[in-house]
Formats: structure tokens, sequence, C-alpha cells
């Protein structure tokens, strides 16, 4: 259905379909609205709906709204949905991830902050790069301070929008680190503003600042934004909240908007939140979930709906859910439910060893196959990176093919760095990290000396790097070096020149052509260069298509946006294959079939979250997240001891499964035998089984001999072939009829002989 604005009729349908909660939310007016959205409960749909509604009673011109999400792949759902309800009325309308609009508003007034407006946008690379040169001047060896820690710091300070020289006001004087780290900030934010760039957390601060600073650029953002409508509220951080609070706050009375047509005051921008408490994960990330607890305090007369009604799960996923979020302290009571019916129990494994563990994730994939489950329509969920080995081992030994998400993401291999380096040197000449980075990639010469008399030269004349380079002449070098740079000054020029006529592509192209990157990996015999240049092409491929797409896009343009590509938005359809992915990855996905491992005390909660104020409660949502992104199946796994970084530990279920119903699961494993559910009438858990010692087989006397036949409780029955040691440390390799060969050692193994 796609709506005529001038067709008011089409305001009824578009509340069809809608439970009673949806059309609530859908049509509510006030200053204040927050949306509570329990997981797969229609947040997207309910938001998309209450957009095209308030342009179908002509409330609001298109271009009077704001939505804002957290990644570019959200924003591209919501974009696509409104246009499917609107239509081209839907033009006009900004519907952006927090760091875009931001990045669009800091272009149209970077002049009032000292910036030019073809500003670069530094990614993590770039800070870091930039940290790490600054630290090493800053003589910070001694402190042992890696960049990515003072990237981290300087990070959480601007997301408490605390400047360099709020920093260094309470910095600690007397703890080295802090005094460097201070001195360091400061440094970091003068080459910046002298390389003409922002870094990726500037974009929310500096726009705060500048909506702070210049009340009449604040009363022209919010004459033109109406209504705000934010995603995941709960995951905004202290910058992003005021953000919103400047966009929606009451202007000072002098610089209040007024209508036109009758003189009234315009009064602020209405708001509307959609988010959930019980799926705040974001802590270490800076996000607070106070911002949406405490929505209704900060925002008085506010509205609260709850959408409970979920349209991805069973009710048995829903209420093993339910179970486990509800021991949070402090929450709003919120309770999910569905009509479509119980679905299949849940399955708990428990697994002797992280290799009994991962061979139960890979033979239920297997099942799952046979019953004609795509590959793609399942996946692996696990607190940390650090659990994937064995499993991967068990993939790969049967020949499943899988995808592990969050490994090393397209534009973070160097080669694709360096390249966006070479168009961002050429885009804008003040940005000396770019220049340095590519000055001698191809080798042409120009060693870590004579990079940092350029960048004195630069220094003491006030200029940038790159225009340093034309004074080459003045620096004292030999005649083969002057030459190398003077080309290599020549060659940036030359680009520039083309990308005032051409597009990006064709100006990458011209790039990796003229400057002998590509062919230097061409003529190398390292099998992994050829794969760079693979990428290279792929990269040039990409640029192609979007140069199709943006005809008037710039290479300042290009580069925005691709800094701005969050991880999440990285995420690729991988078809056929099983997606391996960290629990803060899954977030806002969701799988047919979900395998969530690696639930024991000290992983899932984190070892770490005992030590964290409110880490026990995060560490639950987490869980809850992982959870509900199953739809119609869930396996969840525990092994009793584990081998990680080189360590075997023994460990105790996660505390967290303790409140599961038993009603709802069926157990599996090594400790099957011993649990027992408990009777209806009482706490309906397994916990009284979980560290009975009779569920601990001791096989320390079996000793098995080459032609023995065993049954094991994970791999079913099998076939000796091969034995080592005697007992108590024998070890047996055993050919499993259901297809996998394992060595065991017998002592532990959950196996009897037949």
């Amino acid at each position: 259905m796609q709506l005529d604005l001038f067709d008011t009729p089409n305001q009824d349908a578009l509340l069809e379909g809608l439970n009673p909660q949806q059309r609530e939310a859908v049509l509510h007016r006030g200053k204040a609205l927050l949306i509570v959205a329990g997981a797969g409960s229609g947040k997207t749909r309910v938001l998309t709906h209450r957009i095209a509604h308030l342009l179908a009673t002509r409330e609001l011109w298109p271009s009077q709204i704001l939505a804002i999400t957290f990644t570019n792949k959200a924003a591209a759902e919501m974009r696509e949905r409104v246009e499917h309800l609107v239509g081209q009325s839907s033009e006009g309308m900004w519907i952006k991830t927090f760091h875009s609009a931001c990045l669009q508003i800091l272009r149209r007034e970077a002049d009032r902050l000292g910036h030019d407006a073809n500003f670069t946008v530094y990614d993590t690379g770039d800070t870091r790069a930039l940290l790490k040169r600054l630290l090493r001047e800053a003589g910070a060896e001694d402190a042992d301070i890696k960049p990515q820690q003072a990237a981290a710091i300087i990070s959480n300070a601007k997301n408490e929008l605390k400047d360099a020289e709020d920093f260094a006001r309470n910095a600690d004087r007397s703890n080295p680190k802090e005094r460097i780290v201070a001195e360091v900030y400061q440094a970091y934010s003068s080459e910046l503003k002298r390389n003409n760039a922002f870094d990726f957390d500037d974009l929310i601060s500096e726009t705060v600042h500048l909506l702070r600073a210049y009340p009449e650029v604040r009363a022209r953002y919010q004459k033109r934004f109406r209504h705000v409508l934010v995603d995941e509220y709960q995951d905004t951080n202290h910058a992003q909240y005021a953000l919103i609070r400047e966009l929606t706050r009451p202007l000072p009375e002098e610089y209040a908007n007024f209508d036109e047509r009758t003189g009234e005051v315009i009064p602020a921008a209405d708001l509307t939140v959609v988010g959930d408490s019980d799926q705040s994960i974001y802590a270490f990330r800076g996000a607070d979930i106070r911002n949406i607890t405490e929505f209704e305090r900060d925002f008085p007369g506010a509205r609260t709906i709850l959408l409970e009604q979920n349209y991805r799960s069973t009710q048995n996923i829903l209420s093993a859910a339910n179970a486990v979020i509800s021991q949070n302290p402090y929450r709003p009571a919120k309770n999910l439910w569905t009509d479509s019916g119980s679905g299949e129990k849940i399955t708990l494994f428990t697994g002797y060893d992280e290799r009994n563990e991962a061979a139960f994730v890979v033979d239920r994939i297997k099942r799952m196959a046979d019953q004609g489950v795509n590959y793609s329509e399942m996946a692996v969920l696990y607190r940390t990176n650090a659990l994937t080995p064995a499993l991967e081992a068990e993939l790969k030994s049967q020949r499943i093919p899988y995808a592990v998400i969050g490994g090393l993401k397209f534009f973070e291999r160097k080669e694709i760095k360096d390249a966006l380096a070479y168009l961002s040197a050429v885009s804008n000449g003040r940005n000396d990290e770019a220049v340095r980075r590519v000055i001698n990639l191809p080798a042409r010469g120009i060693g870590e000396k004579t990079e940092l008399k350029i960048a004195q030269f630069a220094r003491s004349n006030e200029i940038s790097f790159r225009q340093a380079l034309s004074h080459v002449g003045d620096l004292g070098l030999g005649p083969k070096l002057t030459a190398a740079i003077t080309e290599f000054a020549d060659l940036l020029n030359e680009m520039d020149a083309l990308s005032a006529t051409d597009g990006p592509a064709d100006v990458m192209k011209m790039i990796l052509q003229r400057s002998g990157y590509r062919a230097e990996l061409e003529a190398s015999r390292d099998p992994q260069d050829e794969a760079r240049v693979e990428n290279l092409d792929a990269l040039l491929g990409q640029l192609y298509d979007w140069q199709a797409q943006n005809p008037e896009g710039t290479v300042t343009d290009y580069l925005a946006e691709v800094t701005l590509a969050a991880a999440a938005d990285e995420i690729e359809d991988e078809s056929g294959s099983i997606s391996l992915m960290t629990l803060h990855t899954a977030k806002g996905l969701e799988y047919p079939v979900v395998f969530l491992m690696g639930l024991e005390q000290g992983t899932l909660p984190h070892v770490r979250a005992f030590d964290e104020p409110g880490g026990l409660q995060e560490e639950r949502r987490l869980m809850y997240v992982g959870l509900t992104r199953a739809k119609a199946k869930l396996f969840l796994s525990h092994a009793l001891q584990r081998t990680l970084f080189g360590n075997t530990a023994s460990f105790i279920p996660s505390g967290f499964l303790n409140d599961i119903p038993a009603e709802l699961l069926e157990i599996e494993g090594a400790q099957r035998e011993a649990i027992r559910p408990a009777a209806p009438q009482q706490r309906s858990t397994w916990q009284g089984a979980i560290n009975t010692p009779a569920a601990v087989r001791d096989n320390k006397d079996m000793e098995l001999a080459v032609g023995d036949r065993i049954r094991h409780e994970a791999f079913g029955e099998g076939k000796v072939i091969a034995v080592a040691g005697t007992p108590p440390r024998q070890t047996a390799e055993v050919r499993f009829s259901s297809g996998p060969t394992k060595r065991l050692l017998v002592k532990m193994a959950p196996i009897e002989k037949l």
C-alpha cells in the first residue's frame, strides 16, 4: 500500500494490521513520546507508520521531519519503508544516523568552528596513527600508553562533552599517564584543526558545541525540524542525548521562531523515541541506560507506550527470555508474548569441554541442514571471540561453510586504507596524516627522517605537510630525494585538478595507475599481493557503483560516506554460510535457528562484570538479547572446562540458566542423567542438579583397546582405532558411526563400553 498524501481515507489504511498498542503509538500527539518496544515487537513498522500518518494528516511537511538511527543499514531500511508508504513525498526528510546528520550540519557551519567545508573525517585508523606519533613525541614510552588506550580515553571524554581543556583541568597531574594523555589530547585537538579534520566523536560533540554556542544556528534547525524521532534510544550516550535536547528544548526568547502567518511563537519540536532498556548493552561505548529509564523525568508530561506483542519468536523462547530478564532490578515491567504458539522446547547441552560442546553444535547444525534449514538461516552466538577456535576447527573438519562476522572488514585492509588515504590526501590538502601515510607508497626512498624534516618545516612555517612538499628545495636534501618528493607532490596536484572534473572512481583509478601502487602489487610473487590487487579491483567496482548512484557526488562526499559506515552495516548476507558472531554484533538481527554457547560463570556473565557497577545487569541484558534473536529453535550450551589462552580451567554453568523454567528445556549432555525437572508446584528450574557430583562420570579405571566399541553421549556409537598411554591418562581415538573421528581422554569422556 502506497499513500497518496492528499487522499485522506488512506489515513485509516495506515492503521490496518496494527495491534492496539501499535495503533496508539502511531496516533498519539504530544511533546514527548517514549515507545518501549520489546524485541521483535515491530518497532520499525510503528516508527514508519507514525511518520506516514503525520504526513497524511498534513500536520507536517516531509522536510520538517528528522529521524535518527545508529547505523546506515537501519537508516536505509527506515527510508525504504517510508518511501513505500508515501512515495516521492519522502524526499526532503532527513532519515540519517547521528553521525551523518551531524556531518551535514557541520559541513554547512564549519567556518564558525574554524574549519573549511571540505574537512576530512578521521576514522579509527587515522586517529591511532596520529596518536602514535604524538605519544612518541611526548615521550610516552616510559608511561606504557598505547595509541588505542589514548584513543579510548579521548573518545570517552568527547562522548561526555569534555574537550581537551576540560580534560586537562581535571587530570591528576601526579599520575604520569593522566598527565601525558592530557598533553596528547591537547596536541591531538590542535593537529586535527591544523589538518582541517574532525574525528568520529567530534561530529556529535562539535555539533552540540555549535548549537549551544550559536543560538541563532539552533533556532534555524529548530525551525526546520518540527518532529524529531530517535530509534534505539537506550543506546544513546551523553553527547547524543545532549544533541537531542538541543534540538527539542525551548529557545531563548530573543531567538524564538515565529509563525509568519499568525505571529505566534513556534514551540520546540515534538520528540518520539523508541527503545528498550532490556536491550541496553553498550555501556562500554558510553551508552547511558538512564537516558531511557529517566525519560519521563527529563521530559515532563511525556507519554509511555509499551509494545509487548512479539512477532518473531515462539512463546517458549519468549518465556525463557522473560524469566531471565525479570531478575534485573529497577527495570520497567514488560512481558513479551506471542499468539504464534509455544513452539519447540529449548535444548540445553552440557559439554565436558569446549571440543565436546563444539561437536554438539556442529552435529545439530548438520541435523538442521538435513531437515531443510539453510546454513544462512542459522547463527552461533557467544560472549567473546575467544570461544570460536574449537568451533571453527569442528566446522572445518565437517566442511560446513561459515563466516565469522566481525573479523577483518573490507575497509580495514591495508591496501584499501592506503588507496583511500591517497584519495583523502588529494581531497583535503590539509590532511597531513593521509599525505604522510602514502608519501612512500609505493617505495620512493623517502624515509622517516626525511618525513620528520618535512613535518618540522611545515610546523615552523605554519603550513600543511602537503604545502611543504612544494618547498622541498629549501630542505637541503639530495637531488634524488628532492626529485622523488617533487614527483609525489606533482602527482597529488594533478589528481587534485582531475577531481574537479571527474568522479571519485575515475580519480581513484588514475591514482592507482599513476602512483605505481597497483603495478608494484601486480609485479609481486607474493600470493597475498595478488589478493590485494583483487581487493583494489573490488574497491574500484564499489566506487563506480557509488558514482553511478551519485552522479554529482564528489571525492569528499564519498570519503565521508565510507568513514560513516558502521561495523554493523558491514554484516553481509552470507548465503549458504553459518554466521558466527558475538552477542553485541547480533543485536538487531534474527535467525530461525540460534545456538548460544559458552554459558558459564565468568564467560556469560563475563568475569569483569562482577567488579563493575551494573555489570551483572548488563550481562543479563546481553543474555536476553541472545535469547530473543531466535525465531523457531534455540540451543543453549556450556562446558565443564575450557582451555582459553593456553590455560585449562573448570567452569560452573551461568547463573542466568537457573532462571529458565525446567518445563521449557530439553536437557542433554554430560549431566542429563542427574537432572530431574522440578514438580510443577515447585520453583521450576534445574539448578539443584547443576553441581551434583554424580553428574560427572568417572572413568579413571576404564581401559580401552583397539577394536573396542563404545557409546558417547554426544556422538553415539563408535569404534576405537588407536590408543595411547595407560589409565588414568589414557587417550583413545574413536571413529564414530555418525561421521567424526575424535581423540578422547578416557577418564573424563562421557562414554561407556559396549
